[in-house]
């Protein structure tokens, strides 16, 4: 990819983490920030705004540090594994998606049901599963459980610094702002690529 395909590529999932932060930032936490428009604190609310779009800006640089890290990480294992490399990423998002369910339940539980744990492991898999689906339509089959393996596994290590802390409206804060940015950078890299092919 060229620079400037590289930087535009770079901008625009920034940019959709910018929004999808400062927009759900206030929904997930509107119990907090409500008063502030109930009150018409409208600096107040600028200033909350500003803050969420800047967290979403860093939880976009981290979606982007993971996804370069996935594509040297999948080269590696595809020349280290050969064939083998398929069935080690399903093993692994298994591992991942059980991980995120009963260990963090056994862990952070207080009397809580396993539903919500459940939840958050199901909604991670359907949109990786989504994705993937969409990711191999246009390419090819083969590339399903890589794809999905992006989605699920390098995005639970993206979000892990909030899993540990398991603060709830950060959790889904952060997974609701990583999931569109992995998958806009996934489905779309194709497409910036070929603008830097045609361009040369």
């Amino acid at each position: 990819m060229g620079i400037r395909n590289w930087i535009r590529f770079f901008t625009h999932t920034l940019l959709i983490g910018g929004a999808v932060t400062g927009i759900l930032g206030f929904i997930i936490r509107w119990n907090e920030f409500s008063p502030l428009f109930a009150n018409g604190e409208w600096k107040e609310v600028l200033s909350v705004l500003t803050w969420l779009i800047g967290v979403g800006f860093t939880f976009s640089v981290i979606s982007q540090m993971g996804f370069f890290a996935y594509l040297t990480i999948h080269q590696f294992g595809l020349g280290l594994f050969r064939s083998y490399w398929t069935f080690i990423q399903l093993a692994l998002i298994v591992v991942v998606l059980f991980d995120l369910v009963y260990f963090r339940f056994k862990v952070f539980s207080n009397g809580e049901d396993l539903g919500s744990y459940l939840m958050l492991a199901a909604i991670l898999l359907v949109f990786g599963f989504l994705t993937a689906y969409i990711k191999a339509k246009r390419k090819s089959k083969n590339i399903f459980i890589a794809a999905l393996f992006f989605m699920v596994v390098v995005t639970t290590l993206e979000w892990l610094p909030v899993l540990q802390a398991n603060e709830k409206s950060w959790l889904y804060l952060m997974l609701f702002t990583l999931l569109p940015c992995n998958a806009f950078q996934l489905l779309m890299l194709p497409k910036y690529n070929q603008k830097t092919s045609k361009a040369g």
